[in-house]
């Protein structure tokens, strides 16, 4: 395909300034392994695993032959009142993962679909424990929960709000955790557990018998990538136990490895009660999206209803389809047999002190990073995110791809990089971020400081 404007006009773009791509395209016709490869056959490094997708990197045989070998077994099944063998190894193949006994597994199709879902297993697990009046969500500031309206409700990005009306009712907002004490943290900041007395406070506003669930990023990914301060997530498990409310982690980023161990919640040794998941759950290869639920959640669910009645009115046409349980299979058996998770872990500390060198560049604000994933901010000029969004054009050009959210960047390669691959990504990242000077006298004093 040779692209013009009149071939790329009827796809509308996600996230994307449509206008401006469709007049410079930046596509990709090919993948394998750490690198994409554009229409004019050079390699770009992908930084980000996609859109942090391909933790094992792309273009996996192995998922590719599952997949195939699936559909033309059993290309689809009705996932109502029927199912088929994959859906059930593939729920307990991730339970396997998941930390204390969040054992029961309910599959979608997005990110989005999976926090959409713990929002309303929320609403019904209170409602039949006789507690309907439970129907207030609290997320964060700076957060991302996908697009659904759900999601859309528990955002604190406000371009990801404003054009959407009130969204749910009843969703409240702490404050994010970004402080300025923290700028160039490696890891988990010193300052800021106290923040999570915003859960307490909105308990004594609201009243506990009316919040539902708490959803927190345990990294705020999309974001920037937000490491929690110490003992943050500590604090808000503490006070939903002492409140009846779900502490709820969206793990869609954090998951499969991406900060050492299977989940954020392993890592940072805090269990919720309930974990969405999505992206490295297939690899990128197939949509697919799970939420992993409590015992108790489960049980009090399915036993309220009566016998022989469906206990959950929820689900998707495509719940648990039969070539994305496929790729699951497949990815979680990369997973294992080449140790990705160990292999985070291990490779974490090199990561973050190359991506923390670049600290002594006058436009970069700030680096924070975790495991397998780090943020940086570059100094804003011509208003947010149009700094960033050159930077991420000047990147690609320059044989990179990673994540920008208006003037932060996300690095977050597959977990199969090298050191080498890593040295690419940081010498690229120079390259063009040596060019930009920092535009504010308060960012160079804050730098300073």
């Amino acid at each position: 395909m040779n692209p013009t404007t009149g071939t790329l006009e009827n796809y509308w773009m996600p996230f994307t300034a449509n206008r401006d791509f469709k007049a410079d395209p930046r596509l990709f016709v090919q993948a394998e392994g750490m690198y994409y490869r554009n229409r004019e056959g050079k390699k770009v490094l992908d930084g980000s695993s996609g859109l942090f997708c391909c933790a094992a990197g792309h273009g996996r045989p192995e998922i590719a032959e599952a997949v195939g070998k699936q559909l033309r077994q059993l290309d689809y099944c009705a996932p109502f009142q029927s199912a088929h063998p994959l859906g059930f190894e593939l729920a307990r193949r991730v339970a396997a993962l998941t930390p204390g006994d969040l054992d029961y597994i309910f599959f979608g199709n997005s990110g989005s679909e999976a926090v959409d879902t713990a929002i309303k297993i929320a609403l019904a697990y209170h409602r039949v424990r006789g507690e309907g009046q439970r129907m207030r969500f609290v997320s964060r500031e700076r957060a991302y929960h996908g697009v659904n309206i759900g999601g859309t409700s528990l955002s604190g990005l406000v371009k990801n709000r404003e054009a959407f009306g009130a969204g749910l009712t009843g969703v409240v907002h702490m404050r994010h955790t970004w402080l300025p004490e923290n700028r160039f943290s490696k890891g988990q900041p010193d300052s800021g557990a106290e923040l999570a007395e915003d859960l307490q406070r909105i308990v004594g506003l609201y009243g506990a018998d009316t919040i539902a669930a708490c959803f927190v990023e345990p990294i705020a990914g999309s974001t920037g990538i937000l490491v929690p301060p110490k003992g943050y997530l500590e604090r808000l498990r503490e006070i939903c136990n002492a409140h009846g409310i779900l502490l709820v982690f969206d793990e869609v980023i954090c998951g499969f490895g991406r900060t050492g161990k299977a989940f954020g919640a392993q890592s940072f040794g805090v269990t919720p009660d309930v974990i969405t998941m999505a992206k490295a759950l297939t690899n990128g290869a197939q949509p697919m999206a799970a939420v992993a639920v409590s015992k108790k959640i489960h049980d009090t669910i399915i036993n309220a209803a009566p016998e022989h009645a469906i206990e959950l009115f929820h689900g998707y046409t495509y719940s648990g389809h039969p070539a994305a349980c496929a790729a699951g299979l497949a990815t979680l058996d990369i997973y294992e047999k080449e140790k990705l998770f160990d292999r985070a872990a291990e490779m974490s500390p090199y990561f973050l002190e190359s991506v923390f060198a670049l600290s002594d560049l006058p436009a970069i604000t700030d680096i924070r990073g975790y495991g397998m994933i780090a943020g940086f901010d570059v100094a804003p000029a011509g208003g947010p995110g149009v700094r960033g969004y050159e930077v991420q054009k000047r990147l690609f050009a320059a044989g990179l791809h990673i994540k920008m959210t208006g003037d932060s960047g996300i690095v977050a390669p597959p977990l199969v990089a090298e050191k080498s691959h890593i040295d690419e990504i940081c010498g690229i990242l120079r390259d063009v971020l040596k060019a930009y000077p920092a535009q504010a006298t308060e960012i160079r004093k804050a730098r300073s400081s």
